[in-house]
């Protein structure tokens, strides 16, 4: 009889049973002098005894503030100290911390922070082409003339604007004053409400859309993070001392999660080398940080291999890290565990729902299989493979990858129709990924169910696109796909149907969104149509708009893991 491809991972070592704040405390007690945070850009070195007490001081001036447990504070902001120190502060004071996308512009984030009733906002004033603090203000023209707590119609939650960086704009608060407004009242509240958190509480926001309507707030608690962090350090071998280089975005689950709390959980350093990505940044905190674990989704690792360069630079330091986020090039691999040193270089699998990873690639996996495979399932996780009917599978057979344990998200933020859509009543989170198990146990990601782009490590759903390409005065219908990209692994093409007597360019439609949505959810591809291939229930065939894009632009699809 065949083996059903349902897979349960290990039950040691246990699950953490405490908050992120004692996690911190207790790293702070045990690696007091070894540094937690390198910040290359902003010449900042703080030690776990540092980020504790600065963290203790930022949650103390956030109840000043009069942020209570359970409010939510939105942090929109490029890689920073100031990120991982409020991810700490309001972590302590139970404030769920909001992320919100740092390519966000006005639609997204008037959406974003009404959603989830956001009641104070970190950002910079500016960050390259986005000017964070005026947008905010377009929304919210009262900030300017506010004298305490903010009164906004169009932002009705939002009572502190929190501005990073010196000398805020009128109306803003200087994050780093914050710490200086608490008094002994806030220190003594702090011991208390720390003392009376729950690991189960909810303490984080991610949005992720779905594949109709408007994004999601995926919630998550510090059980499902603190222990994916953990988790995802150990199957990379993080140990105390190390310093592992992250890149990633922190707004995600890759910085904030298997990067800053894999690093606390295991007293190795975060290093982060820039704002946002750049690859020459990169490789040269790598070699100057002596850094032994680098991240990335597989365009940053390309760009960094290709960059010209690479090959003055020393990367013998390198032994380990991870791979997620996309598709990974086989060639890819090979090519960072040869050229980048990274032996044991892992592979992972997850989504955001799932705090992100539950399937990983081990220090001790064969090579083939951490080059063609997403690993094995994680420890105090169990996944199956199901077909349309909701049965599971034999081994090697593909169908939906479902996933249930500690790491499943409390539910999507004040959505229980589309929680009980994507976590079924016997706790499983159904992942829209088409996939299969083999008989070892490992996995293989062979496609989604869900109709999803992956473009550079980024999650784009087309519905999203195409809800605001309807608002277009001369669109009559749209289809969005991905296609092969060699750069980013997937870029977007959208199929556009003019209203009777109207005419427009490839152009006009990019410039109806550039400044409205993000610049990675606008397409590369315009094509004009008469008609969309259909089913005779009257469905859109996506797949045979890509297929005709791949056909018309020679595009190659790439072999991956």
């Amino acid at each position: 009889m065949m083996r059903q491809a349902h897979v349960r991972g290990a039950t040691t070592p246990p699950l953490r049973e405490e908050t992120i704040g004692a996690a911190l405390k207790a790293a702070a007690e045990n690696w007091p002098d070894t540094e937690a945070l390198v910040s290359v850009h902003q010449g900042i070195r703080w030690t776990y005894a540092d980020l504790d007490e600065k963290s203790d001081a930022l949650a103390a001036g956030l109840l000043a503030l009069g942020l209570r447990r359970g409010d939510r504070l939105g942090i929109w902001s490029p890689n920073n100290a100031e990120w991982t120190l409020t991810q700490f502060a309001t972590a302590k004071i139970g404030v769920i911390l909001v992320n919100i996308n740092p390519a966000y512009r006005l639609s997204e984030l008037e959406y974003t922070l009404n959603k989830v009733g956001v009641s104070a906002l970190v950002t910079p004033e500016r960050f390259k082409t986005s000017e964070y603090v005026a947008m905010v203000e377009e929304l919210a023209p009262e900030i300017p003339r506010s004298t305490g707590v903010i009164a906004s119609a169009r932002l009705p939650h939002l009572k502190q604007a929190i501005q990073i960086g010196d000398a805020p704009r009128k109306g803003w608060r200087n994050f780093g004053e914050i710490a200086g407004l608490a008094g002994e009242e806030e220190r003594r509240m702090l011991a208390v409400t720390e003392r009376d958190l729950d690991c189960r509480d909810a303490i984080n926001i991610q949005f992720t859309s779905g594949t109709t309507g408007l994004p999601k707030g995926a919630t998550l608690s510090h059980h499902n993070i603190l222990n994916n962090g953990f988790f995802v350090g150990r199957s990379i071998g993080l140990k105390q001392g190390n310093r592992l280089c992250i890149p990633v975005p922190l707004y995600h689950c890759f910085g904030m999660v298997m990067g800053n709390l894999g690093c606390l959980t295991h007293g190795a350093t975060m290093v982060y080398p820039a704002e946002a990505f750049d690859p020459l940044a990169v490789l040269q905190a790598v070699q100057e940080e002596r850094c032994t674990g680098l991240y990335g989704v597989p365009t940053m690792f390309i760009a960094e291999l290709s960059h010209p360069d690479f090959a003055t630079f020393d990367l013998s330091s390198l032994r380990t890290g991870c791979m997620a986020g996309s598709p990974c090039p086989v060639e890819v691999m090979k090519q960072v565990i040869s050229a980048m040193h990274m032996t044991d270089v892992t592979i992972a699998y997850g989504m955001t729902e799932t705090s992100p990873v539950s399937f990983q690639t081990g220090e001790d996996d064969p090579l083939e299989r951490r080059v063609s495979t997403i690993g094995r399932v994680q420890p105090h996780l169990e996944c199956k493979i199901v077909d349309a009917d909701g049965k599971t599978v034999p081994r090697g057979t593909p169908g939906e990858l479902c996933t249930r344990g500690y790491s499943v998200m409390i539910g999507y933020w004040d959505d229980p129709e589309k929680t009980a859509e994507a976590i079924d009543e016997e706790g499983w989170m159904h992942t829209g990924d088409l996939a299969t198990i083999d008989e070892e146990g490992y996995g293989n990601i062979v496609g989604r169910l869900k109709d999803m782009v992956i473009r550079g490590g980024e999650n784009v759903y087309p519905r999203e696109i195409e809800e605001y390409l309807y608002r277009h005065p001369k669109i009559e219908d749209v289809a969005v796909v991905g296609v092969p990209d060699p750069k980013f692994g997937e870029e977007i093409c959208a199929w556009v149907k003019l209203k009777p007597g109207e005419s427009a360019t490839e152009e006009e439609i990019k410039a109806f969104c550039k400044g409205q949505i993000a610049h990675y959810k606008v397409p590369r591809y315009v094509r004009f149509v008469g008609e969309f291939p259909m089913t005779v229930t009257g469905k859109v065939q996506k797949f045979q708009i890509r297929d005709a894009m791949i056909e018309e632009l020679k595009l190659e699809v790439a072999k991956t893991a």
